[in-house]
């Protein structure tokens, strides 16, 4: 009997058996291995987009409502209980946007929209282009 050894030793020199070597393997897993890299750092500023992007439709949401507010009433600054209609008037947003907690949150404070960003710093929002310092 031919031993299992042998036999494989035979179809081998013989040509039979095509495989890879580990020189090959290895560098099929480096080239995987750097494209994965590749494709993580492209998709690195992905988040950071969204965020801003949310940042900038909340905040033009909001701000939409204090210019129908104004236009209707022409008063005094709106609180958040007067744009949602709460107490008199409104309502002139018909619910607040949700702000992530772990990106930013979000107050009016004397009819000005302030937006805090988790790491502290606060931007007095205007306009949808000042998200830009929310990130």
């Amino acid at each position: 009997m031919i031993s299992t050894y042998q036999r494989l030793k035979r179809r081998r020199d013989a040509g039979e058996i095509d495989g890879f070597t580990l020189i090959e393997l290895l560098i099929v897993i480096v080239v995987l291995g750097i494209l994965a890299a590749v494709v993580i750092f492209a998709l690195g500023g992905v988040t950071g987009k969204s965020q801003l992007a949310a940042c900038q439709a909340d905040g033009a949401t909001v701000s939409t409502a204090v210019s129908a507010f104004h236009a209707e009433n022409a008063s005094a600054t709106p609180s958040s209980a007067l744009l949602t209609g709460t107490t008199e008037g409104g309502p002139y947003i018909q619910s607040w946007p949700s702000a992530n907690s772990t990106h930013y949150t979000y107050s009016i404070v004397s009819g000005v929209l302030d937006l805090t960003v988790a790491g502290g710093s606060t931007v007095a929002y205007t306009n949808p282009s000042q998200c830009k310092a929310v990130k």
